[in-house]
C-alpha cells in the first residue's frame, strides 16, 4: 500500500505520454506477471497458464488448473480481456472432477504515463460472471465485479550512487470485489459471502535493464533476458465476520524475448487458510503485436471516425 501511495504521489508531477504496447515506460520493460494482475493495455495471449497445488480441506485436494487469457487494444490506452480455465480437482477416495470455471472479462484504461520516472497508472474492472462454470470444482453461481488501480513504477531516475537499485521496479494493484449476492446455500449450509479487499505486488530485477540501462556485465543469452521476481497475490475480506486474509508468496522468475516470454513460479500459501503446500506456477505469454503484426500492429479501433 505505500508504494502504491508513493506512485500516485509522483504522479502529479509526471507528464503524460503514449506508450508503446507490452508495457513500456520509457527505457523501462514491465513483463507480464504471473499471478499478480499487471498495469498497462497491450495485445497479448496467455496460452497456458499452468497452476498445480494442494487445496486446503477435509480431505485436501489435488488442484491442476489450465487458463487462457486474451488482451486486445481498443484504443493504445483502453483495452479489454477475457479468461477462461479448465480445472481439474482429486480428493483421496473419490473421482476425478473436471470442469471450466466461471468467464472473466475486464477492461483497462491507462490514464498516465511517464517516461522519465518510468511509471504506469492504470484504472480497469473485472467481472467473474457467474454460472457460466462448473459448480462441482468450486465455480460460484453468482457473478463478483472487482474495480481496481493497477500501477508500475521503474528505478531508474535513481541517483548514480546507489545505480544497482535501477534494475528494480514495482508492480501492483488494490481493489475491492463486489458480489452480487451476499450469502448462498448449499443444502442446509448457509455461507457468507465478502467484499474482498483485492491486493497484489510484484517486485522485479531485471537483468535486461541491468545490461541495457545501467552497464553491461557480460551476460549472454538466455541469462541476459530474464527478470527474477517475488509476487505477493492476497485477498482480505473486509465484512461477513472477516474470515483471514489468504493468499501466496510467488517467487520466480520470467524469460522475455522478441515474439513471448516463459515464467515460473512456486506458490507458497501464506497461511493454513490458503494451503499447507508448495504448488507451482507456469505461464507462456505471447506478444501477438509482434507474433502477428498484420493484425496487431494497430488497436482494433485505430481507424473508428
Amino acid at each position: 500500500m505505500a508504494a502504491l501511495g508513493s506512485a500516485c504521489a509522483a504522479a502529479l508531477m509526471a507528464v503524460p505520454v503514449p506508450a508503446p504496447a507490452h508495457g513500456f515506460a520509457g527505457n523501462r520493460f514491465f513483463p507480464a506477471t504471473l499471478a499478480t494482475d499487471d498495469p498497462f493495455v497491450a495485445d497479448e495471449l496467455s496460452l497456458p497458464t499452468f497452476q498445480a497445488i494442494r487445496q486446503p480441506g477435509s480431505p485436501p485436494a489435488k488442484s491442476f488448473n489450465l487458463e487462457t487469457d486474451l488482451a486486445l487494444r481498443l484504443t493504445p490506452n483502453l483495452g479489454i480481456q477475457a479468461a477462461d480455465s479448465c480445472q481439474f480437482l482429486k480428493s483421496p477416495g473419490s473421482r476425478l472432477q473436471t470442469g471450466f470455471t466461471n468467464v472473466a472479462v475486464g477492461g483497462k484504461y491507462q490514464f498516465l504515463v511517464s517516461a522519465e520516472h518510468e511509471m504506469i497508472l492504470t484504472a480497469g474492472v473485472d467481472a467473474e460472471i457467474g454460472g457460466t462454470g462448473r459448480q462441482l470444482i468450486g465455480a460460484d453461481r453468482f457473478s463478483t465485479v472487482t474495480p481496481a488501480l493497477f500501477f508500475g513504477k521503474g528505478f531508474g531516475d535513481l541517483p548514480d550512487s546507489v545505480a544497482a537499485l535501477r534494475p528494480f521496479a514495482l508492480t501492483g494493484s488494490v481493489g475491492v470485489s463486489f458480489p452480487t449476492r451476499s450469502s448462498v446455500r448449499d443444502g442446509g449450509a448457509v455461507t457468507r459471502v465478502p467484499n474482498n479487499l483485492e491486493w497484489g505486488v510484484a517486485l522485479e530485477y531485471s537483468l535486461i535493464y541491468l545490461q541495457t540501462q545501467v552497464k553491461d556485465v557480460g551476460l549472454r543469452a538466455p541469462s541476459d533476458r530474464l527478470i527474477p521476481l517475488v509476487e505477493f497475490a492476497m485477498q482480505t475480506p473486509l465484512n461477513q465476520g472477516r474470515p483471514p486474509t489468504t493468499g501466496t508468496v510467488n517467487p520466480g522468475v520470467i524469460w522475455s524475448g522478441k515474439y513471448f516470454q516463459v515464467g515460473i513460479e512456486a506458490v507458497i500459501p501464506v497461511n493454513s487458510h490458503t494451503g499447507n503446500n508448495v504448488g507451482v506456477l507456469a505461464q507462456l505469454h505471447f506478444y501477438l503485436d509482434d507474433v502477428l503484426p498484420q493484425i496487431f500492429q494497430k488497436p482494433l479501433l485505430a481507424n473508428w471516425p
